[in-house]
């Protein structure tokens, strides 16, 4: 980790639904992260602990970012636990814009946050709730089978800026341990790896996930799982906003909590869920410097 701090290298710690993330201010991109540094603040017993690091930059300071700082003044550089890096995040993201406002950067309402997938429109609430502006979802045609424990199933294929394949069973049991990524075919369909959903129903549009996430295993919660889960279901239920002309809204159960996910006519995907703040440090040069 390259950095001009020399008496510590500021950290918060925050949650959107238990998928928690090491949030690192860095306004002038002055902080390298290479992977093995942000895999050992996530360690969760010789680090920190978290899914993921948002390493937060003006738009401007970030050479990803500077085509959007016209339109957004803040950068999520995203990483998950193992360090890869990653377009987007949607607990992530809300995360994200709570941090701001508890920085003082922005204060409740609308903000613009650039991202890998692009500039996501968010809306903090004053109950507390964070909605974001998540995109259109696209449902390319090949999909692939997962499997776990001598079960498959098909998966579908959904992009929501980054992959996805939800797989439906009849139990979450079925997705197994987790721990590591549930084999899939064929593998050419996500070159870069994917997001696996497991998906089961408990109600009229409500449903329940469990879910590895590319990078990080599994995860107490998924934003851009719980949206690409919400619109497959929707399709599997013979649902579809653009055809209707009207929104359509599923509960999605995660191990964290609940997310409410609204698909609108126009394609577009809103998510909305807590975000929470949840301690401050520093993390010390010298730790880093040693390994």
């Amino acid at each position: 980790m390259t950095t001009t701090q020399t008496s510590g290298i500021a950290f918060l710690k925050g949650h959107g639904t238990e998928n928690d993330f090491v949030i690192v201010p860095d306004a002038d991109n002055a902080i390298e992260l290479p992977a093995a540094v942000v895999a050992r603040i996530c360690d969760r017993r010789a680090g920190i602990g978290g899914d993921g690091v948002l390493h937060v930059v003006r738009s401007a300071a970030h050479p990803e970012a500077r085509p959007m700082a016209d339109e957004a003044e803040w950068f999520m550089d995203y990483r998950n636990a193992d360090g890869s890096v990653a377009e987007m995040c949607g607990n992530g993201v809300r995360v994200f814009a709570r941090y701001l406002e508890h920085a003082g950067h922005i204060s409740a309402g609308e903000v613009a946050i650039a991202t890998r997938s692009g500039v996501k429109r968010v809306h903090l609430d004053k109950d507390g709730s964070v909605t974001v502006a998540m995109g259109r979802a696209r449902l390319p045609e090949d999909g692939v089978t997962v499997t776990v424990d001598g079960r498959s199933w098909p998966a579908r294929n959904v992009n929501m800026g980054n992959p996805h394949a939800v797989a439906f069973v009849e139990s979450l049991d079925h997705a197994g341990d987790l721990f590591t990524e549930p084999p899939y075919a064929p593998a050419e369909v996500f070159p870069d790896g994917v997001n696996i959903e497991f998906v089961a129903d408990r109600g009229t549009r409500h449903v329940a996930m469990r879910v590895h996430e590319r990078g990080a295993s599994e995860t107490r919660s998924c934003g851009t799982g719980a949206c690409a889960v919400a619109v497959a279901t929707a399709r599997r239920d013979g649902v579809d906003p653009a055809v209707s002309g009207e929104p359509v809204a599923y509960t999605v159960d995660v191990l964290g909590g609940s997310l409410t996910i609204t698909e609108h006519p126009d394609g577009e995907v809103e998510m909305t869920g807590p975000a929470v703040i949840v301690a401050e440090g520093a993390i010390d040069p010298a730790w880093l410097a040693d390994h």
